[in-house]
């Protein structure tokens, strides 16, 4: 293993068995993330996105939910043999996570700084006291103004954007961390909040050189807070490499359709106008053993419906799984 990588997934298979069938939510999935640097996954709701992430937190909830096969090699060490105790002293040392909807996410019962206190009160074995001042200081830390004011608030009191800040200050309170995962950190709030939290993030993460995975299936925060992408689509990574790559060469018909959809990308676009990617998305359990994306791409064969296409490489880490790739330019 490169001794740069801190996260690697190897073969990620995750199903999920319900009483119409089993859906194989996540598919052979290979992901990896070096030290201080940000990978985003990227793609439409139902992708599996927020499945890898549950699945490397061993949040897959079961039942219904499985991790079928694969490793997580968290600095080498395989998350998927450890014991549930010790997982447990894995989950908010090692990996934080801001989750999507930080409204249920926090309890709406206990006061905002006793639930960051709940972490120094858990890995650091520090009384309630010094526990509830170094909430104080992480508040600060994440610039929201009269900290020591609002450690008494309930979460219902504060607005989205703070309610994500006191998400992230609780992220960073572990002792120890090496990795972050936002998922769709910045959904549901306005062009500025969302503006000030990427900053934020941002500029944690190279205070302290911290890994992050960034979940969302907005492009544009892609292009500023990304080192590299992996982008995934029914439960598939079909297209991953430099984030400069990706955008200026997208070589997967998805990708590219992601990119029409941009409403600041004119590169991509046509007369002008916002491009939708036409069909649906298919029935995960009714998907067969070829490419997911057949159904809706417009440049498909018959191949693409019989087998999934081997990975492609162009060079600088810029991987493809597309029968066509390099021999069709899908702009």
């Amino acid at each position: 293993m490169d001794n740069n990588r801190f996260l690697d997934i190897k073969g990620l298979n995750v199903s999920f068995y319900t009483q119409k069938g089993v859906v194989p939510a996540v598919r052979e999935l290979d992901l990896w993330i070096n030290k201080g640097e940000t990978l985003a996954l990227v793609g439409e709701s139902g992708c599996g996105k927020s499945v890898t992430a549950s699945a490397i937190m061993r949040l897959v909830p079961s039942p219904p939910g499985k991790i079928e096969s694969g490793e997580i090699l968290l600095d080498g060490k395989d998350l998927l043999r450890l014991t549930e105790k010790e997982m447990q002293e894995i989950r908010g040392d090692r990996i934080s996570m801001i989750f999507q909807e930080p409204m249920t996410s926090l309890n709406p019962v206990f006061r905002i700084g006793e639930q960051i206190a709940e972490v120094f009160i858990t890995h650091y074995n520090m009384d309630k006291k010094g526990a509830l001042a170094k909430a104080v200081e992480m508040l600060d830390m994440v610039k929201i103004p009269a900290p020591e004011k609002r450690v008494r608030d309930y979460p219902h009191q504060l607005s989205g954007g703070m309610r994500q800040r006191v998400m992230i200050a609780m992220a960073l309170s572990s002792p120890n961390p090496g990795l972050m995962i936002a998922d769709e950190p910045t959904t549901a709030l306005d062009v500025t909040i969302q503006a000030q939290i990427l900053d934020l993030m941002r500029e944690l993460q190279k205070s302290i050189q911290m890994s992050l995975l960034l979940i969302t299936h907005d492009m544009g925060v892609v292009a500023e807070m990304a080192n590299r992408v992996a982008v995934m689509y029914a439960g598939r990574k079909v297209e991953a490499g430099d984030v400069y790559d990706i955008f200026e060469n997208p070589m997967h018909p998805y990708t590219v359709g992601l990119l029409n959809s941009m409403p600041s990308n004119e590169k991509y676009r046509h007369a002008g106008r916002l491009e939708a990617i036409e069909g649906n998305v298919p029935n995960l359990l009714e998907i067969g053993s070829g490419c997911p994306f057949e159904s809706r791409c417009r440049y498909a064969e018959p191949l693409c419906r019989e087998k999934f296409p081997d990975v492609k490489e162009a060079g600088n880490g810029h991987s493809v799984w597309c029968h066509f790739a390099g021999d069709i330019k899908f702009i």
